[in-house]
């Protein structure tokens, strides 16, 4: 499997923000800082998520696409984007209840080029912990399976 890596690119706007490989909580840190960045531009119109390179993706990274959603819909009014053409990762997106907070396009029409790879921000350990519950708690709310799926999870970070 890849190591994961979030590549973005940014014009006129238009935000893309692309998953590759294995995409972990590891990564956490670099798009919770690059989503903040993203929102306060005054640049910001929409962002696309692609996740037609993405070989595996975690609860945590689907708790930051969630945030993403929230964000976007309380700026705009709107959904997001997902591009998704993996049938496994589109499993993953059903299942969780992406459909309700994205729009997700199951083809991809036209390909970005020129994409920058984002530079891997280092956490420690209560920051890792912090962004992992706040992920997992968008999650909960978006449904009530996984509201039980995450629950346990919830408790036992919070009881840390």
């Amino acid at each position: 499997m890849n190591t994961g890596k979030i590549l973005v690119a940014q014009s006129q706007g238009i935000y893309i923000i692309k998953f590759v490989g294995d995409v972990r909580l590891n990564l956490c840190g670099t798009l919770d800082q690059y989503t903040d960045e993203m929102f306060e531009s005054e640049k910001f119109k929409t962002v696309i998520i692609d996740l037609t390179e993405t070989q595996c993706i975690d609860s945590t990274s689907l708790g930051q696409l969630a945030k993403i959603s929230i964000l976007y819909k309380e700026k705009y009014g709107q959904l997001p984007t997902i591009i998704s053409t993996q049938d496994d990762i589109n499993r993953i997106l059903l299942s969780m209840g992406f459909d309700q907070v994205f729009y997700i396009v199951h083809e991809l029409v036209s390909q970005v080029e020129y994409l920058d790879e984002l530079p891997l921000k280092s956490v420690d350990e209560d920051e890792m912990k912090k962004r992992v519950l706040e992920a997992h708690k968008l999650l909960m709310n978006m449904n009530d399976n996984n509201r039980e799926a995450f629950q346990d999870l919830v408790n036992s970070l919070e009881d840390k």
